[in-house]
This record gives structure tokens, sequence and C-alpha cells, in this order.
């Protein structure tokens, strides 16, 4: 879906990149922050796009949806266009993208953090923190962090993945900073990692993730719906996202999921990737428009 005049912003984008990389700090200095995360209904409706990062490209039956960059940053710009969309979710190199393209001022920015468990990788569960930092997301004046936790009880790096997501949490909080914790318990099917989306399960994710740290001031969760979410979102009292999840065969599922889910006092908000990103009939303004609707 790459325009002609969008084609013409990205090779203007890169050229700034190859020239002058010193832009990057620029547009992050001059980007124009609002006062509050939440919006003005009171939700937070942020747009993910960390997945390529960890090596995860595909999108419902499309295996190499987000593999090009321009045609993702289109959509992108796209989706954060849209009345009610707060913000981005994204790794530093797309954040920097947008950056460069004008398209934050007055959006709520989340750094991702811990990119390293490459998707499908024997070392999936060892995620590593080689994205941004509690530092760097300060330094670019982002408003917080978001770090992804799986749990594999049979998998000893699982204690590592826990030091480092709280680090991290301590680290976000020390300078007042969102920390976004999207916790699963985990275990490997066939030699893959599979998150366990049993009510059981995600409430016992959500007790552990909500204890990380020296302070849950600044967490957050970003949780999926699943069965039960009165019972397992009563595991904590922090504030929770809805995470948007796959790219559904019904378009309509989704936000009906989504709609049930929102009226537990808990729960503020969504943060969908290629949900809306990838949509069904590749109509991005429409789903996007849908599930702003859905948070009211």
């Amino acid at each position: 879906m790459i325009t002609e005049v969008f084609a013409e912003r990205i090779a203007a984008l890169t050229e700034i990149r190859a020239s002058r990389p010193s832009a990057v700090a620029d547009a992050a200095a001059r980007r124009v922050r609002r006062g509050t995360l939440l919006g003005p209904n009171g939700r937070l409706m942020i747009v993910a796009a960390d997945h390529p990062a960890r090596g995860s490209l595909g999108a419902g039956d499309r295996t190499m949806a987000m593999a090009d960059r321009r045609d993702l940053l289109e959509r992108l710009c796209l989706a954060l266009s849209r009345p009610g969309v707060d913000g981005v979710l994204a790794a530093p190199d797309v954040v920097e993208d947008l950056l460069l393209l004008g398209a934050l001022d007055e959006k709520v920015v989340l750094g991702s953090m811990n990119r390293g468990g490459l998707a499908g990788s024997a070392f999936e569960i060892d995620d590593r923190f080689t994205a941004y930092d509690a530092r760097a997301i300060a330094d670019r004046r982002l408003d917080g962090g978001k770090m992804l936790l799986r749990i594999d009880e049979a998998d000893p790096a699982t204690a590592r993945a826990l030091e480092s997501c709280a680090e991290a949490v301590s680290g976000l909080a020390a300078g007042g900073l969102m920390a976004l914790v999207e916790p699963f318990m985990s275990q490997r099917v066939g030699g893959r990692v599979r998150n366990v989306l049993t009510p059981e399960a995600m409430t016992r994710a959500i007790a552990i993730a909500s204890g990380l740290g020296t302070t849950s001031a600044y967490t957050w969760l970003k949780v999926p719906v699943v069965e039960d979410m009165e019972r397992v979102l009563a595991a904590s009292t922090l504030p929770a996202l809805l995470l948007g999840g796959e790219v559904p065969d019904d378009p309509r599922a989704a936000p009906a999921r989504w709609e049930r889910a929102l009226r537990l006092p808990t729960v503020k908000g969504l943060v969908a990737g290629r949900t809306l990103l990838y949509p069904a009939g590749d109509d991005v303004a429409g789903a996007v428009d849908a599930a702003v609707e859905v948070l009211g």
C-alpha cells in the first residue's frame, strides 16, 4: 500500500540517516510531549510495532507482512493520524523513523526493551535487553518502556529474565516513567515456546509481574484477553492494557472480546499491533477507528 508520496518521504528519511545521524537526537529533543498518559476519555490507545526487532514478521496468513519497512511505516503513520489514537510502542529503529517523519508530536511513546529472545530460537526465554534501557528511554524523552516476561519454570533462563525485568521496572520508576510489563506463563511444546493462556496461568503470571522491582508505583500490565478476565485481573490492582493479539479470521471477533474486558475496573485501554496494521482487507483506518470506538 506504499503511495508515491510516502515513498519519497522514506527516501528522504534514509538520506537524513546517512548524512546527518544526529537528526535523530534533534527530533527527539524537539518532540512535543503531551501532559498526561491517559486520553480525554480516561483510556489509552497504543499501536504496537515492536515485533520485527524480535524477528517476528508475520501477521495472520502473511508470513512476511512486517518485513517491508516502508509499508509498515506508512501503516503506522496512518494509524497514528486517526482520532483517538494516543501513541505507539516500538523498538528504537521504528521510533526513530517515526520521529524523523514527524509523526510523534503529542503522542505517548513507549520504547520496547527486551527483544533478544528471538521468536522460535533455542534461547527465546533468555530474553535479553537488546533495545532500549531505562536511561535511553529517559534521555530520548519517551514516556515509558515495555518488557516481555515469559516465565518457563522448566527453563533456568527464566531467573535471568525475571531479574532483568525487575531492574528495568526499578530504573523506569526512578525516572517517573511507565513500566509496561507483558507477563506469561510459558512452556516448550514441540521445541517452541508457547504461552499458556488459561485463567489460572495468567493469574499467576500477573501476580508475579506485579511484584517486580523496588516499587510498583509506575508499573502497568499488558495482558491478553482470556476466559474469566474478571477473576484473572483480580490478581492485581495495577492498571492494565489489553493485548490486541493475532489477526483474527473474523474482524468483528477482536473488538467484541475487547469490549467485554474493557468493562473491568483495572483495564485502562488497549495495545494492538498486527490486528490494526494488517487487518482483513487492509483497511487500516477502519480497523483503528473500530478499536477507538470500542474504547468509548
